[in-house]
């Protein structure tokens, strides 16, 4: 069998790090948890956890210079995983922070769910359908989710769109280009389907 991947989980007090660590470890992975943009850009490949404020995660990452690592791990095209409020974070802006600037990787900002007679925040299990083929989503098409936010990007390309899920409006459930996939839900918390995400990355990473 071929030695295990290594893969970096940005660490920058996320929150759901210690899940997400756990879950790729159990998919096949050696993670390496850490706050250290040196050690995260010599990895195989990367996961940027994240849970909370779109301002308070943008500001964190950008006190340890792990801003600056991320743009360089995309740019180097190692596989680059988001989840959560990480898929928010790589778009250019939102709603929730005003004058906070994002990594601006994917083009387009993060709205907030109107409610439309739902509870907001979104909390629960959503199907996702795919709206472009990803290996990190593939046999995932109708799989359920799950997911706990209160705002959702809008991909400005088009091509950038890779999930959908429905609460009240379609809303962009995944996104990506090149080496870069991001989901807005919880792989870690969505039982067998949440696995199978972390072990598709594991194999677009090794080039599979």
């Amino acid at each position: 069998m071929p030695d295990p991947l290594n893969v970096a989980v940005v660490d920058y007090d996320a929150g759901n790090t210690l899940s997400v660590t756990r879950a790729l470890e159990k998919a096949g992975a050696r993670v390496d948890l850490t706050p250290d943009p040196e050690r995260v850009f010599s990895a195989d490949a990367v996961v940027l956890p994240g849970v909370g404020a779109f301002g308070d995660c943008v500001r964190k990452l950008r006190e340890r210079g792990m801003d600056q690592a991320c743009l360089e791990v995309y740019r180097s095209g190692k596989p680059f995983l988001g989840v959560c409020v990480a898929l928010q974070v790589f778009f250019e802006a939102s709603e929730e922070s005003p004058g906070v600037a994002g990594l601006g990787i994917l083009p387009g900002t993060v709205a907030r769910f109107e409610g439309n007679g739902l509870k907001v925040p979104h909390m629960g299990w959503n199907e996702l359908s795919v709206t472009r083929e990803h290996p990190v989503l593939n046999g995932l098409d109708g799989e359920a989710f799950y997911f706990v936010h209160s705002y959702y990007p809008e991909p400005e390309e088009p091509s950038d769109l890779l999930g959908e899920s429905e609460y009240g409006v379609r809303f962009c459930a995944a996104a990506g280009r090149e080496n870069l996939c991001a989901v807005q839900f919880h792989p870690e918390k969505s039982s067998r389907a949440g696995l199978r995400l972390y072990e598709n990355f594991l194999l677009w990473a090794r080039g599979l």
